[in-house]
């Protein structure tokens, strides 16, 4: 039970990050968020970096409380948001952002599915008329683009 109230959470993590990233950082923490596209920040962090504190403040709490139930469903909760946070990092920093040089040349079409929604994303530098919001779920569109790419080539 406890393995799949950590998967449900992940899953559950994408609709959270959609609504949050629209709504919140779209929105009334837009002065958080503008910086991540408009690279207005000087050096290698971003005011936008604060929302891993933020988001990562919640998770410690409930995962301390869970522990101290006797590491009740609280704690495989925070597990499961721990997780997407992780994969957060190493998909939206690492591989899309390049703060780190890895996975530059993949042709792996998810992967390339996911930078291009990103990068129609960051197309907007306004908080307004903004598409794409989630993480890892892509619209389908960006497959066919990326499938369509190589069957003309």
């Amino acid at each position: 039970m406890n393995f799949l109230i950590v998967v449900a959470t992940f899953f559950i993590m994408e609709g959270m990050t959609w609504l949050i990233h629209k709504y919140i950082m779209h929105g009334f923490l837009w002065m958080l968020h503008k910086d991540h596209h408009d690279h207005s920040n000087e050096g290698v962090m971003e005011k936008n970096d604060y929302f891993f504190l933020i988001f990562a403040l919640p998770t410690i709490l409930l995962m301390y409380y869970g522990t101290m139930q006797n590491f009740n469903h609280w704690f495989y909760i925070a597990i499961g948001i721990a997780l997407y946070g992780m994969a957060y990092f190493f998909v939206h920093d690492i591989f899309i952002h390049q703060r780190f040089k890895f996975l530059r040349n993949t042709e792996n079409p998810y992967l390339l599915a996911i930078r291009r929604a990103h990068k129609q994303h960051h197309k907007h530098t306004g908080k307004e008329r903004g598409e794409c919001f989630g993480f890892l779920w892509v619209p389908i569109k960006y497959f066919k683009m990326y499938f369509n790419k190589h069957k003309a080539g």
